[in-house]
């Protein structure tokens, strides 16, 4: 009786696990075309650098435009309107932090006068992301394959979170004293930007992603650096990173 009872759980088991396991894929296939992704990347962001902040850094401390750029990481979940237009909400982060000293003077001791600079961005973006060929097909009324490549090209806007600041020894120009003191500035602006990259499917439910990013924006600053014309963010990241479709 024991034998027959466990004999009738296991099947009931196997009966409902079964096709639960069979809604989610199979063998080389998804069980209908997946409406959302989600995906995680990381990467190496260039800040333009352009604005005459930047210039007063590079100019009068012994940093150089290429001491902004820094490691991003970032998350997007995407919608598929269609077949090959997808609506992505994304959020990253870049940032560098980096040690300087002023390159023509000295302290009272002849020692270097030494300060911190960190800057970061935050963009938190919708886009539009559009495959020119198709990113899988349907075979029968339920499986869907995915295509082992995917290009995309996209476009979007949102808003940047930026924080720029300047923190140890200064020079008092007039007077030629060193001061301690923290500047800082930070707001969110708006940005737009353009974007290209290329998908490859290693299972049915996941894929590896890279991509190519320009971002445009700008915006003013604190009355910390007041004098300064409005700080640029625009960039260029580069990503890499996977994709997981349900």
């Amino acid at each position: 009786m024991k034998r027959q009872a466990s004999g009738a759980v296991l099947a009931l088991t196997l009966a409902v696990a079964v096709p639960a396991r069979a809604q989610e894929s199979g063998r080389g296939f998804l069980f209908g075309r997946p409406d959302w992704n989600v995906a995680l990347y990381g990467g190496f962001a260039h800040a333009n650098a352009q604005s005459d902040i930047f210039t007063f850094a590079t100019n009068q401390l012994t940093l150089n435009r290429s001491d902004f750029d820094g490691l991003s990481a970032g998350a997007d979940l995407s919608y598929s309107l269609k077949p090959n237009l997808d609506l992505v909400f994304g959020v990253s982060y870049s940032g560098s932090d980096r040690r300087s000293e002023f390159r023509k003077f000295l302290d009272n001791n002849n020692l270097p006068i030494e300060q911190k600079t960190k800057f970061s961005r935050v963009p938190v973006t919708a886009s539009l992301k559009w495959y020119p060929v198709s990113r899988g097909r349907s075979v029968g009324r339920f499986a869907w394959i995915p295509s082992r490549y995917a290009p995309f090209v996209g476009a979007g806007a949102g808003l940047m979170f930026y924080r720029f600041e300047q923190a140890g020894d200064f020079v008092d120009f007039k007077t030629s004293n060193v001061f301690n003191q923290t500047y800082t500035s930070s707001s969110w602006a708006k940005t737009a930007h353009l974007l290209a990259g290329l998908e490859y499917a290693v299972s049915p439910r996941w894929s590896l992603t890279s991509e190519a990013r320009y971002a445009w924006a700008k915006a003013d600053l604190d009355r910390d650096f007041s004098g300064f014309k409005p700080i640029d963010l625009s960039g260029f990241a580069t990503t890499l990173g996977f994709i997981v479709r349900f």
